[in-house]
């Protein structure tokens, strides 16, 4: 059953919420998901809201711009509207570390996610041989300094080839450059090793162990031209103890990162995210 995915932010006024679902139920289609919020702060309307579309009258590729001109310009509207038949298209990027790669190619494997990955691309050669085991294309595009431009605006052919909707950043030790990001706005997701704002560096496990800390975190976040702080998806903790080595702080940490990641993978694979400003509305 093909259903439509409608996702959409504007100023909070009286009726759109009626308005829209009267705009469904008009046209015969059948409403199985609703939900909205206010931002009583900003004085912003979120909403999602999917329906059937076996009986609709609209015809499915006219509904965007039906939308658009009865309700989107009226409300001042910022609406993206999605089809379950239309599978997102996700590219992966990897460095050397391989747990949140196998975590996603095994949820993909299994059936868990309604995606395409037609591509994994990395900057070392090191986890081709688990791209060749799931049966994925793998590129490999070596960076320095003197060829990152290069390199990027290869990769960036590469994924506009493969109509690629949207990037995760599966422990890709690369600082995306800002035309990337600018061509893929909250499309590119990324895992960070801690619970944000936390312990920054490149040994954040041995920094939380000397603070002698209690929890550890892991942050999956889109990624925004300001290093590490765009706006957050999902984020989870575990427990530690004085009894927990930096091996086991490790361990634990790579579990989490893989959890955390595969969860937000998922909610922007079902369409769930709302971002407005540098935040996130996640809908359940």
């Amino acid at each position: 059953m093909t259903t439509a995915k409608l996702l959409l932010h504007c100023p909070d006024k009286p009726g759109i919420l009626a308005e829209v679902t009267d705009f469904i139920t008009v046209n015969k289609g059948n409403i199985i998901y609703l939900d909205q919020y206010v931002d009583h702060v900003e004085n912003i309307f979120f909403m999602r809201i999917e329906w059937e579309l076996k009986d609709f009258l609209v015809p499915q590729e006219k509904i965007e711009d039906y939308f658009r001109t009865l309700y989107g310009q009226k409300y001042e509207m910022d609406f993206r509207l999605y089809f379950s038949d239309v599978k997102p298209r996700m590219a992966i990027f990897v460095s050397k570390m391989s747990h949140c790669l196998f975590d996603m190619l095994a949820r993909y494997t299994a059936g868990e996610w309604n995606v395409e990955i037609p591509l994994i691309i990395s900057n070392h050669p090191d986890l081709q041989h688990v791209a060749e085991r799931f049966g994925i294309p793998f590129y490999l595009f070596p960076i320095t300094k003197e060829t990152k431009e290069e390199q990027e605006r290869k990769e960036m052919e590469l994924l506009a080839k493969h109509k690629i909707t949207f990037i995760v950043l599966a422990r890709y030790m690369q600082v995306i450059s800002e035309q990337m990001i600018n061509a893929y706005p909250n499309k590119i997701i990324n895992i960070h090793h801690s619970f944000l704002p936390a312990f920054v560096g490149a040994k954040p496990y041995h920094a939380a162990f000397q603070r002698g800390v209690k929890i550890i975190g892991a942050t999956s976040h889109y990624v925004t031209t300001e290093l590490d702080a765009g706006p957050i998806i999902e984020q989870d903790v575990v427990r530690i103890t004085h009894k927990d080595s930096i091996e086991d702080l490790v361990n634990k940490g790579k579990d989490l990162e893989k959890i955390v990641l595969s969860r937000a993978v998922q909610k922007h694979i079902e369409r769930k995210i709302l971002a407005y400003k540098n935040k996130t509305v996640i809908f359940s």
